[in-house]
């Protein structure tokens, strides 16, 4: 894997592989997204940041292709896949560890990781080798337990199961949802730790959050989700620093 220098500057140099243009979408009459826009560069950790109720599940789901647009679009590695069905998008390399995990109960942790390859083709069995022990290596706790079913490990592990399952089909873009939901402090830091190296190692990555603190500085740029419009956006710890955002969602006057 390639690893990207983390520059400001360079952004604007870096390919777009993920483009969401005015999305706008409705649950019945409510309007959950007023037309959200949002850049993902190549190499880059960017951050949809926002409270309960801001939209930011539902843009997960517009961009996987599991919530259907009211109108605008979304294009992956320079075409518009607005209309391309979710498990196609996947095989092109749009991933997402979804909001609460998702792990299947009654499998291993193996099984559950290469589930992760389904639909998606190696150059080689060494390559799908690779890619498994690289996963392992990534997450050592899972490497502890690879015999042991996904219903049984702790929240913390079944959020790097669930991490390790999406990276096992080989993202272009890896979309994160709510990773720290539900879990210890300890454990949060530990899960923000590995998805900073992940992306040092050269994986793109848009992450939903709402943990401001650890997830603006480790982003490059952020964008500020509010009842279903980006009313913020920038370098992330410029937001960080700022004292409007800090009072909103760190509770510091």
């Amino acid at each position: 894997m390639t690893s990207f220098e983390k520059s400001p500057a360079a952004d604007t140099e870096r390919k777009v592989l993920l483009e969401v243009r005015d999305v706008v979408v409705h649950y019945g009459r409510i309007q959950a997204l007023h037309g959200v826009s949002l850049v993902v560069r190549e190499g880059e950790l960017v951050t949809l940041l926002g409270s309960n109720g801001a939209g930011k599940t539902t843009m997960m789901r517009a961009i996987s292709g599991l919530r259907p647009l009211t109108s605008g679009s979304v294009w992956f590695d320079g075409r518009e896949v607005s209309k391309i069905k979710a498990h196609k998008r996947v095989v092109d390399g749009l991933i997402q560890a979804p909001e609460g995990r998702g792990v299947f109960p009654g499998m291993t942790v193996v099984e559950n990781l290469e589930m992760g390859c389904y639909g998606r083709t190696f150059e080689s069995k060494s390559a799908h080798r690779e890619r498994f022990e690289w996963v392992l290596e990534t997450f050592p706790r899972l490497a502890e337990r690879r015999n042991q079913v996904g219903g049984t490990l702790s929240g913390g592990e079944q959020q790097m199961l669930a991490i390790g399952r999406a990276l096992m089909a080989r993202p272009k873009v890896l979309l994160l949802d709510e990773p720290s939901m539900g879990l210890a402090p300890m454990v949060i830091s530990q899960i923000f730790r590995i998805i900073s190296e992940i992306n040092k190692q050269g994986t793109t990555v848009l992450l939903v959050e709402q943990n401001a603190q650890q997830a603006l500085s480790r982003s490059d740029r952020a964008y500020i989700l509010e009842t279903g419009r980006v009313t913020r956006e920038g370098v992330a710890k410029d937001l960080l620093a700022d004292d409007s955002i800090r009072a909103a969602y760190l509770g510091v006057a």
